[in-house]
């Protein structure tokens, strides 16, 4: 492991310190790495989507705890979370601290069957980032119409919205202490808000981070 080419975001990270979950590369931390808030690139973590009328179903039967109701998630005590997206939808993201390998495992073992359930591939679909630090909120508020406050948005909370014009998915996956939202948005667009949010960062002495920064 001694690079990051399956993240889009390769060519961003220049020489900083990486580290292995699962056998995947991550950006362990950048040189002097202290600040307020950070943006780290988890795109090699993980994430599969499950849709259909037995969706729910099948993932209760695989041992995951499922949220009640569209627009909310569940942390897993694996350390996944399960995003639920509406009635039959939803996106799984993968724990760290094996690198998403259990839902890498529940994609491939996945099989069509008379089950109204289908497996929907999100790891070239989709990618995702983690801001982390406690004026995200204000962060978003830049670039996203939707209000995601603490007082309007509490940990566990989904939003489908648009983020500097680019349709995704917020998750907070954070704490009253340790704030924290991921970011699920198109692939090809990795680039281009990745450099927005850093941009955004900076006013509230934010910049890219590694891992090891993020809230546990």
């Amino acid at each position: 492991m001694n690079n990051l080419e399956r993240s889009p975001l390769h060519s961003v990270h220049g020489d900083a310190a990486l580290t292995s979950f699962g056998g995947k590369p991550f950006v362990d931390a950048y040189a002097n790495e202290n600040r307020a808030c950070g943006l780290v690139d988890l795109a090699n973590l993980h994430r599969v989507g499950f849709r259909g009328a037995q969706a729910a179903e099948f993932l209760s039967g695989k041992g995951f705890n499922l949220p009640q109701v569209p627009n909310t998630a569940v942390r897993q005590p694996g350390g996944e979370w399960i995003a639920r997206l509406s009635m039959n939808e939803y996106f799984l993201l993968g724990a760290l601290n094996d690198g998403g390998e259990r839902l890498a495992q529940l994609e491939t073992g996945w099989t069509l069957s008379q089950q109204a359930n289908y497996c929907l591939p999100r790891q070239d679909s989709h990618t995702c980032l983690a801001l982390f630090g406690a004026r995200i909120s204000e962060v978003m508020a830049k670039l996203c119409g939707v209000d995601l406050s603490a007082s309007a948005f509490a940990p566990g909370s989904v939003a489908q919205t648009s983020v500097a014009r680019v349709n995704g998915i917020v998750v907070n996956t954070g704490t009253d202490d340790g704030p924290c939202f991921h970011l699920l948005f198109d692939r090809a667009s990795a680039h281009y808000l990745w450099h927005v949010l850093i941009d955004a960062l900076q006013e509230f002495d934010g910049a890219p981070a590694g891992v090891t920064a993020l809230p546990r």
